[in-house]
């Protein structure tokens, strides 16, 4: 699916995962990633230049949010429901879901992003 018709599908996306029942753990699963090889790619990628991250070396940035207990919050960026698949999107391509993001798109491939999810779930 290209990142037009993910953008296109976004509003009723966000919808819907709105209204799935809070504390459900496996709402916060990411079927089939690896948090540890997500732990490396957060490293190899450069995360920690802007975030302050537990579990990533040197990783005490101060441009971006902490991502402390990630796991527990709500919203990503402050606007999309924190789900594994709006996660997924916005480690693609911030930018695209919000243009007023510094954050910038890093190349992350799909599978990347999703690995990067799965680490990220496991900050609680």
């Amino acid at each position: 699916m290209s990142m037009r018709q993910r953008l296109a599908l976004l509003p009723l996306l966000v919808l819907v995962v709105a209204c799935e029942p809070e504390g459900v753990p496996e709402a916060q699963q990411v079927a089939g990633a690896d948090p540890e090889l997500g732990r490396v790619l957060i490293a190899d990628y450069g995360c920690q230049a802007c975030h302050r991250i537990p579990g990533i070396r040197q990783a005490s940035g101060s441009v971006g949010p902490p991502l402390d207990g990630f796991g527990r919050r709500a919203y990503i960026a402050g606007i999309l429901p924190n789900r594994p698949m709006l996660l997924s999107w916005w480690l693609q391509d911030p930018p695209a879901l919000d243009a007023r993001t510094a954050m910038p798109a890093l190349g992350l491939s799909a599978a990347e992003a999703r690995h990067v999810a799965a680490y990220l779930y496991t900050l609680r």
